[in-house]
């Protein structure tokens, strides 16, 4: 009934990474100055206060596709402490418009979005590489236990007058285990600063941090748990990407980066973590505590005037680097981390999802434009013309496999197209939802669906049900169609396109 899935079923092994490449991938300091050297990364000397200038210069570099801030003369903290904002925001050179992304995942700096996320896929279907468990690393450079943790001596930045409180993880991930030692799970989720001693923020029950925690929580016992700022960027994209559960993240960072992460053990507990790391909270979450977190701004790009209970971590052991560095996310309109990272590898995980199933779909994407609340999917044009369904059952099937992944629980709306379209071209996407889109036959909805309960736009009974606000949307031309797309790709031979592109310049317009 359907065009051959176009995946890997059997482990292959690690694509082949440039050593620095991977080494930027695999250790923060060295992304930062790969970034340094490409331009993509500017130092900031003259003093800046974490108190909102660092959110407000921060969500200026995103909206105007700036350099990344790394901000060296810091109003609060210890001397040496610095913060890098925006560390996968878009790049306003459009030959390296994903850079950031892309030395995320061990790519050069012209990776493109399709090659950023088929590099997430084959990673998906490799044979994972083990974590190398180092005595020591950068990491321990300072230990700090006990009453001399504290955690007011870093830069923890207010990022929006909206916020609740300073929040210190907005671009790191937990290590959390589960009683049995089964399954160890990096998950990306923020905490905001309750006091020098403890952090707080969620660990929803369908996210991997919350289902570790609820395993705890049955047992009557406390939860063992560090958080990781400052990581290796490939780690921070596995801890954002939804994996399938009791898939530990550890082992497809190696296959990702093409070498093993280097790990060492925590000071106060048996976690392993990131050896190269900046900065490493350790701790635990007990049983039932809770306590106030938020409002923050979020990344649908709202905030809300009441915060929530959430669990509390305390900590009782902070390592880092010498002058280390806290890599921040100032969430809000896109695009931003929640965005390129997490969007980015939500993609990866749908794609797979859908190519698994044998569907004839040819990409996926989660418009950064969208703030993650879409994820549009193009299906192979040819390969639809052979199946025995009709089109609106297509898209159903596409949706129906979707939400009943991870990957579909995070996304409330499918948008389905046809693979002249470039899904990655947000204006594109407009088009066809304009020119294809039939109003009164192309949704189709999805009430009891779960979802996550974020989204904006739900009811008050949707969100506390984490479930309904979800369809689908038949962008789908007709059978029969007999238009074609006039533009300057479809519409001239090649030859003339090639020597108009040739010969821009001398046209008198600025050089391509």
């Amino acid at each position: 009934m359907f065009a051959p899935a176009r995946t890997a079923s059997a482990r292959t092994e690690p694509a082949h990474v440039e050593p620095a490449h991977a080494e930027s991938a695999l250790d923060f300091r060295a992304f930062v100055a790969r970034l340094l050297a490409d331009g993509d990364v500017i130092t900031v000397d003259r003093p800046v206060d974490p108190h909102l200038e660092v959110g407000a210069v921060t969500r200026r570099v995103y909206e105007t596709a700036a350099p990344a801030p790394l901000f060296t003369s810091l109003t609060s903290g210890a001397p040496g402490c610095r913060i890098l904002g925006a560390p996968a925001g878009l790049s306003g050179d459009p030959s390296g418009r994903y850079g950031r992304l892309a030395a995320h995942v061990g790519l050069g700096r012209d990776a493109g979005a399709r090659e950023i996320v088929e590099r997430l896929v084959s990673a998906m279907h490799a044979e994972p590489v083990p974590p190398r468990v180092v005595a020591t690393g950068p990491c321990k450079q300072n230990v700090l236990t006990g009453a001399r943790v504290d955690l007011e001596r870093f830069p923890v930045p207010l990022l929006h007058q909206e916020d609740g409180g300073r929040y210190f993880g907005t671009y790191g991930f937990h290590v959390v285990r589960t009683p049995d030692g089964g399954w160890t799970s990096w998950s990306a989720a923020r905490t905001m600063l309750r006091d020098a001693t403890s952090l707080v923020g969620p660990a929803m029950p369908q996210q991997h941090l919350g289902m570790v925690r609820e395993q705890w929580l049955r047992r009557g016992e406390r939860m063992p748990w560090a958080m990781v700022l400052g990581a290796p960027p490939a780690a921070l994209a596995a801890a954002g990407m939804p994996l399938p559960a009791g898939v530990s993240e550890d082992g497809y960072v190696g296959a990702l980066a093409g070498a093993p992460v280097e790990v060492v053990r925590a000071e106060t507990n048996d976690l392993l973590v990131p050896a190269n790391s900046e900065i490493v909270l350790e701790g635990w979450v007990e049983a039932e505590e809770l306590a106030p977190e938020g409002p923050m701004g979020e990344y649908h790009g709202y905030a809300f005037p009441e915060g929530r209970l959430q669990p509390v971590f305390h900590v009782e052991a902070v390592t880092f680097r010498d002058e280390p560095i806290l890599p921040v996310c100032a969430a809000g309109l896109p695009p931003e981390e929640n965005h390129t990272v997490w969007g980015t590898m939500i993609s990866a995980a749908a794609l797979d999802v859908l190519r698994r199933a044998g569907l004839p779909v040819d990409f996926a994407w989660c418009s950064y434009e969208a703030a993650t609340c879409w994820i549009v999917v193009s299906v192979e044009r040819a390969g639809r013309g052979e199946l025995a369904m009709s089109d609106d059952e297509l898209t159903g099937m596409i949706a129906e496999t979707l939400f009943a992944s991870h990957a579909g629980w995070l996304v409330p709306k499918v948008i389905v197209v046809d693979d002249d379209v470039d899904i990655t071209d947000v204006s594109q996407v407009v088009w066809a939802l304009a020119t294809r889109h039939h109003p009164q036959t192309g949704t189709r909805l999805y009430p009891d669906v779960p979802g996550i309960p974020m989204v904006p736009y739900l009811t008050a009974a949707e969100a506390e049900a984490a479930r309904g606000g979800k369809s689908v949307t038949n962008c789908l031309l007709p059978r029969g169609f007999r238009g074609r797309t006039a533009s300057f790709a479809a519409s001239f031979p090649a030859e003339l396109r090639q020597r108009v592109l040739n010969d821009w310049a001398a046209y008198g317009f600025p050089a391509a």
